[in-house]
């Protein structure tokens, strides 16, 4: 099923900057240009953020939607990780959807949260048992360092236990 030490893994090497920074200069670049970092991954929630600085920032002097979309979609992509890195036979994820909305101007550190780490498990569980496609959303909160709501992703998921 899930695999406990690979999920204690995966959480200790996500939160940790340098192993991190590696994996998105690997396999997400424009991740690591932005300065996304993962401060938390647990049972509970993952909490993502990103910076206003001078690469993700638009001519509005605010930060990038797609920036925001990039670590608003980590969050999610983080729960599932955990629970599918690493499964015999592999897990496909992919992003089928994203809504957005934006409410204020992301001019500082926006930090993201997603608390959806226990509905994550049971849908991983579940497309593992049944061998079928399941389909989720998972919902981002970002907000600004006065703990203001700058914008909320949805994005909805397809996973699948692929055939050996």
């Amino acid at each position: 099923m899930i695999n406990n030490e690979t999920v204690d893994k995966i959480r200790k090497y996500s939160v940790k900057s340098f192993f991190f920074r590696i994996y998105l200069m690997i396999k997400l670049p424009m991740g690591f240009l932005s300065g996304m970092r993962i401060r938390k991954l647990d049972d509970e929630k993952c909490i993502v953020t990103v910076s206003y600085k001078w690469i993700n920032k638009n001519p509005f002097k605010s930060t990038f939607w797609a920036v925001l979309g990039m670590a608003a979609e980590m969050n999610g992509a983080a729960l599932i990780l955990q629970y599918t890195y690493g499964h015999k036979p592999s897990i496909s994820t992919l992003p089928i959807k994203c809504e957005a909305d934006f409410i204020k101007k992301a001019t500082d550190i926006t930090t993201f949260t997603c608390q959806d780490s226990a509905m994550v498990k049971e849908k991983v569980i579940q497309a593992i048992e049944t061998g079928e496609g399941v389909t989720f959303n998972t919902t981002s909160n970002g907000l600004n360092k006065k703990g203001e709501l700058v914008c909320k992703y949805k994005f909805t998921w397809s996973i699948k236990t692929r055939s050996n």
